[in-house]
């Protein structure tokens, strides 16, 4: 459908907690702040693998083993942008707002996770990126690493000024489909924030293409 996300990729499934240090790591980062290709390097550097235990191992289709920011830079420089799939209170900590920022910068659209610490949601949305709860835990085990994922209903939604329901369809590598139905909890001006991260990129590509 018009206007809603597609072609978008699990790039990590994260077991456990997942706070905004997991996310955005500080100490020695710290001196990065203001440098967001410097500081992204430490995206979900700490963040536990679902399937396989290892922290900061994520692998692409074809098993080749990366860690989580340079699959992301990876995608992202072959224009595929993603999404996270997480499990409880996802952020929580301090509210750093790179933990926000810098997902976005790497391509990150979406993240799904069974709940998450509200500063960490609202600072998502503010980047552009659209946080969601699956309407059923459980369903948490029907998505993997390097799903394709398509939402349904997100453009009307954000056009509604966050009426109206949204679900998530995954194809699974073994081309199976599967519906997922989400939650969200946006506003009317949460909304405008995510169309401009969407509508901003447009025009920039707009203006690449003109002066190409």
């Amino acid at each position: 459908p018009k206007g809603d996300l597609s072609g978008l990729k699990v790039l990590y499934k994260v077991r456990g907690q997942c706070t905004t240090d997991t996310i955005s790591a500080a100490g020695p980062w710290l001196k990065y702040k203001g440098h967001l290709p410097n500081i992204s390097a430490n995206t979900l550097i700490g963040a536990v693998n679902a399937a396989t235990g290892e922290t900061n191992v994520a692998y692409d289709e074809a098993g080749k083993q990366y860690s989580i920011p340079d699959l992301a830079a990876q995608w992202k420089a072959d224009g595929v942008e993603w999404l996270v799939v997480a499990e409880e209170n996802y952020g929580e900590g301090s509210a750093r707002e790179h933990a926000a920022l810098q997902p976005r910068y790497l391509g990150g659209r979406i993240i799904v996770a069974k709940s998450f610490a509200r500063i960490h949601e609202t600072n998502l949305k503010k980047q552009g990126v659209v946080p969601l709860t699956f309407e059923n835990p459980a369903d948490y085990d029907k998505i993997d690493a390097c799903d394709q994922v398509a939402t349904e209903g997100l453009y009307e939604v954000l056009q509604a000024g966050g009426q109206g329901s949204i679900q998530l369809r995954v194809t699974k590598r073994s081309g199976e489909s599967v519906v997922i139905p989400v939650k969200h909890t946006l506003s009317p001006d949460q909304c405008a924030f995510v169309l401009a991260g969407s509508a901003l990129n447009l025009l920039a590509q707009k203006a690449n293409k003109k002066s190409a």
